[in-house]
C-alpha cells in the first residue's frame, strides 16, 4: 500500500507564523488569550489550549483588563486596537503580513477617495473580511459573487479589492462583469497574475479601479492539489469544519477524484474507504497542521 502526504499541504506562512508566535509567547507569558480561534482547525486549537492558550470572543475582550491578547493571522479592525488601548491590554499582533498590507491599501483608498465605493470580494462575516471592512468604518460593500452586484451603484466610482484567499478566476470574472455593467457592452480582460494593481477608466467615464490582492501562496495550491489528487486511488482530505479554504480545496480534489473523503480527525476514518485499493493520498487546507496529517497516516497503517 502506497500512502503519501502532500508536501505542499499544511499551514500557509501566515498561520504558521501565528501558531509559532503563540507557542513562543506561552513559554514566557501566561495567561495568554487569543481573540477567536487561532486557526480554523479544531485539533490545532485543542493542542494550543492544552499548552495554555485561552480563546476569547470580542465580548470577552471588552471586559479584560491589563491582559496579553494575541491577534490571529486574519487581522482585526481598528476598533479592536482601540478597546485594547482603553483596557490596558498588550496586543501580540500575529496578523499575516499579506493581510496587513491589504488593510493598509483599503484604508488609503477609503481616505483618499471619499467619493468612491470600496468593494471587497470576500466571504461575508469572515474574520479577515471583518478586519478589512473596519478600515472603511464599516462602509465597504462586501460581495461574495455576481448575485451581490446589486449592492453597487454603477454610476459612481468603484475601487475593488479581494480577500486574500479568494479564487483568482472568480476575481477576474467579477472584474469582467463589473466592466460590462459600467460600459453596458462586452469587454475582454486578460487575467494578469503578475500585477497586483489594475486600473480602468471606461468609455462611460466611470472610474473603476481594481486591485488583485489574492495571496498566490494560497491560490497556487489549487492546481498543485488537483494534480496530487489524480495520482492516488483514494484521497483523504484533512480540514476543520470552519475552514473556508478547506471547503474550496476539498471540492477541487473531489472534482478530479470522486474517491475523495473529508475528515477532521483520525477518528473519522472509515475502514471501508481503504478496501481494494493500492494507494492513498493525504492532503489538507492551509489551516491543517502537518502533525494531524501524520496522525491520519499512522491510523491508516494501524487499520491495514
Amino acid at each position: 500500500m502506497k500512502i503519501e502526504i502532500d508536501k505542499n499541504s499544511g499551514f500557509c506562512f501566515g498561520v504558521m507564523r501565528a501558531t509559532s508566535t503563540a507557542e513562543s509567547e506561552l513559554e514566557k507569558e501566561q495567561p495568554l488569550y487569543c481573540l477567536g480561534d487561532i486557526v480554523h482547525n479544531g485539533q490545532e486549537v485543542e493542542r494550543l489550549t492544552r499548552l495554555g492558550l485561552i480563546t476569547i470572543d470580542h465580548t470577552q475582550l471588552a471586559s479584560l483588563q491589563n491582559a496579553h491578547v494575541l491577534l490571529r493571522a486574519h487581522g482585526e479592525p481598528p476598533h479592536t486596537y482601540e478597546i485594547a488601548r482603553q483596557n490596558g491590554i498588550k496586543i501580540i499582533d500575529a496578523t499575516c503580513p499579506v493581510v496587513l498590507k491589504l488593510q493598509q491599501k483599503i484604508k488609503q483608498a477609503y481616505t483618499t477617495h471619499p467619493d468612491a465605493q470600496i468593494v471587497i470580494y470576500g466571504k461575508i462575516g469572515h474574520a479577515e473580511v471583518i478586519g478589512l471592512e473596519g478600515q472603511t468604518e464599516g462602509k465597504a460593500i462586501v460581495i461574495e459573487n455576481e448575485n451581490d452586484l446589486s449592492k453597487i451603484d454603477f454610476s459612481r466610482p468603484i475601487i475593488l479589492f479581494s480577500q486574500t484567499t479568494k479564487s483568482v478566476e472568480g476575481f477576474n470574472n467579477l472584474v469582467n462583469t463589473i466592466k460590462t455593467r459600467i460600459s453596458n457592452k462586452p469587454t475582454d480582460l486578460t487575467p494578469n497574475t503578475q500585477s497586483s494593481t489594475l486600473n480602468s477608466q471606461l468609455n462611460s467615464g466611470i472610474h473603476f479601479e481594481y486591485h488583485d490582492t489574492i495571496c498566490r501562496n494560497v491560490a497556487n495550491r489549487i492546481p498543485d492539489i488537483k494534480k496530487f489528487a489524480t495520482q492516488f486511488d483514494v484521497i483523504l482530505f484533512v480540514a476543520g469544519a470552519k475552514s473556508s479554504n478547506g471547503k474550496v480545496l476539498f471540492n477541487e480534489c473531489l472534482s478530479v477524484n470522486p474517491r475523495t473523503y473529508l475528515v477532521s480527525s483520525a477518528d473519522e476514518l472509515n475502514p471501508d474507504w481503504l478496501k481494494n485499493i493500492e494507494s492513498i493520498g493525504i492532503c489538507g487546507a492551509t489551516s491543517t497542521p502537518k502533525w494531524l496529517m501524520e496522525t491520519i497516516k499512522q491510523k491508516i497503517n494501524s487499520i491495514l
